[in-house]
């Protein structure tokens, strides 16, 4: 059986990362799509933070259009492709579905994960910051989610790939819950 890109989708706080880190756990590759914009913080010498990150993933969109972290991550897929199975965290823009869609057909999944505004936002202050070269974890206020929020569903179409994934997984309880969820669809695709 040919491997899959699983693309893991969902709003900050929804538990996301808890699915990719499940699925390399199974032997999955792992790709972030917001690595791409780390990475390019640090080519232009700038310290990696949420508004310099912001200001470069802004300007690859400007450049690039609204596929731009994907068409950059594709390579990347593409490697790890060859190995094994994919679990990729990040597709965020309609635009960067539809240029996956595309290109991967029918052996892109798309997981969406949810967790209601108010428990996510609890999680989100609650972070504890993880110094690692995944710059995942930062605690973000209360206030800040919601602006991130909006600007994430009204400015870069993440909407579309939530709307559109194979699967959901509704997090509202506990990690192995979310595990057990995430282990009825790989039985489903198997």
């Amino acid at each position: 059986m040919a491997n899959k890109i699983i693309f893991i989708v969902g709003m900050p706080g929804s538990g996301k990362s808890i699915v990719a880190d499940e699925l390399v756990k199974k032997g999955f590759g792992y790709v972030r799509f917001g690595q791409v914009v780390v990475d390019k913080v640090v080519e232009s010498g700038l310290e990696v933070n949420a508004d310099n990150e912001k200001i470069i993933r802004e300007k690859l969109r400007k450049e690039l259009g609204m596929g731009a972290i994907a068409l950059l991550t594709m390579p990347k897929i593409d490697q790890l492709l060859d190995e094994s199975s994919v679990a990729a965290d990040g597709l965020y823009s309609w635009t960067e579905y539809k240029i996956l869609k595309e290109k991967y057909g029918n052996l892109m999944y798309v997981v969406a994960v949810f967790s209601p505004p108010e428990l996510r936002y609890k999680r989100l202050e609650s972070r504890v910051e993880v110094n690692d070269n995944r710059n995942r974890f930062r605690p973000i206020s209360r206030n800040d989610s919601k602006k991130r929020d909006y600007a994430e569903i009204e400015n870069i179409e993440k909407g579309g790939p939530i709307a559109m994934a194979d699967f959901t997984i509704v997090n509202t309880s506990t990690i192995s819950e979310a595990i057990k969820k995430l282990n009825k669809f790989l039985a489903e695709i198997k």
